[in-house]
């Protein structure tokens, strides 16, 4: 049965006149650069090269730039920096810039908040060198004032799905009577027993869009939820995976741009399939790459003929447990472990940010029955697949790791059972019901 079309939402302008322009630009840290927050091994060498990959809308309204960037995080003022570099390049307002980290390990993730705090220490390994950080911006202003020039016409929209094999799995399913997470599969896992647990509740299928100027893509966003690495924290930059998979459908039409955003990936990885061993990243590479090919072996094809760009905040209550003055504390004690003071040292920002009532930002670009939706953190799988029932009748493809700030988004009934996701959570529960609300309106017909 076919499913009823989606209503246009309230706003909604013409799109008559569409172009894109695709831009891209390398974004791989230097020798030496700290990779994870500083608790990894730093780069010592690069596999393949990280990149940033966007594109502006021109043509409905002032331009909107989505972006997806080979990086572990993008926190607070940094996510800012990033939107506001990209929006000045595209002559638009920051509101409506949205940029996502892939969420690769043996990468940077960057907190110049966080860095300001490690680098005042002095004994401890940087978050970010800000020159390198600054040329990013740099290259940012200047592939989207090339690429503008050069903007494609859009005649329609293609979007088709399909399941990911193999790949993705959730973390949190070996559990007590009471629903308590007694151990987690995590991106690797050598447990015959947890290996052996079902896949558990993931979102199974790649989703794609694919923007057309007549028969010619100009550009594909693909879209699956899973945390994006094989092995990690051997100082070898790689895009890992997901990276690579991309890039593998980059080779098959070096014409058309192709996209990888994360979704809603903070209790999926690729656990169950995955030891760990360098023999296994090529074989999840394919599995990925058969997926994308796959997502569009059979699109549904429409012109657009009406676009909406839609933003709403939330500003949530800091986890009770964290007192800035106890993790300052937790920063400045020699004798803690780097992993110990550089992860404090990223909870401090997040806790002076809500005391100055700066809220993270949400959005979705709606172009007729397809919906794009960007979140914040390491949000679980259970919102991406509350926004598709939200709108039964839509496309909708989710984005998450925007702005890092919060860590993980655990879904509230997760809190009581514990497991490593909640404990870095930086929210109380919540963030749940202010988060799900601001879905119901971002997404409404």
């Amino acid at each position: 049965m076919s499913r009823p079309p989606a209503s246009p939402p309230a706003g909604a302008i013409r799109a008559a006149g569409l172009h894109l322009a695709p831009f891209r630009f390398e974004v791989t840290p230097p020798l030496g650069h700290s990779c994870c927050g500083g608790w990894i091994k730093p780069v010592e060498a690069v596999d393949d090269a990280l990149e940033a990959l966007g594109v502006v809308l021109l043509g409905a309204g002032p331009p909107i730039v989505l972006c997806a960037v080979d990086w572990t995080g993008l926190l607070n003022e940094a996510h800012a920096e990033w939107c506001r570099a990209l929006a000045e390049a595209a002559g638009t307002t920051v509101d409506r810039v949205t940029v996502h980290c892939v969420h690769q390990h043996n990468a940077p993730f960057a907190c110049l908040e966080t860095e300001r705090i490690v680098a005042a220490e002095g004994d401890l390994p940087h978050i970010i060198d800000l020159g390198f950080f600054q040329r990013c911006l740099d290259q940012a202003r200047q592939a989207v004032a090339q690429a503008i020039p050069r903007a494609r016409p859009v005649s329609h929209l293609g979007w088709g799905q399909a399941p990911v094999a193999g790949l993705a799995s959730n973390r949190r399913v070996q559990r007590d009577a009471t629903g308590r997470v007694l151990a987690m599969r995590g991106s690797a896992c050598r447990d015959p027993a947890l290996i052996a647990l079902p896949e558990g509740l993931i979102d199974p299928c790649c989703k794609t869009v694919v923007f057309f100027d007549g028969a010619q893509k100009v550009a594909a966003l693909h879209y699956y939820a899973t945390h994006p690495m094989s092995y990690y924290a051997d100082g070898r930059v790689t895009s890992d995976f997901a990276g690579l998979a991309r890039k593998q459908r980059q080779r098959d039409e070096p014409d058309c741009l192709h996209l990888y955003f994360t979704g809603c990936a903070g209790n999926i990885s690729a656990g169950k399939y995955n030891d760990g061993s360098p023999a296994v990243r090529p074989i999840l590479t394919q599995r990925l790459y058969a997926g994308l090919v796959a997502s569009e072996a059979n699109l549904t094809r429409a012109p657009v003929t009406t676009l909406a760009w839609q933003t709403d905040a939330i500003l949530p209550a800091p986890r009770a447990s964290l007192q800035a003055a106890a993790i300052a504390e937790q920063v400045a004690t020699k004798t803690n472990s780097v992993l110990t003071r550089n992860l404090a040292a990223y909870q401090l920002p997040w806790l002076r940010r809500l005391e100055r009532k700066v809220p993270l930002a949400l959005s979705a670009l709606h172009l007729g029955d397809v919906k794009l939706l960007h979140l914040p953190g390491e949000v679980f799988v259970e919102y991406q697949l509350r926004a598709q029932q939200l709108q039964p009748g839509a496309f909708v493809c989710t984005a998450a790791y925007g702005d890092g700030a919060p860590w993980y988004i655990p879904v509230k009934e997760e809190y009581p059972h514990g497991g490593y996701e909640v404990s870095v959570a930086l929210s109380e529960p919540g963030i749940d019901d202010l988060l799900t609300a601001a879905l119901q309106r971002l997404l409404a017909g």
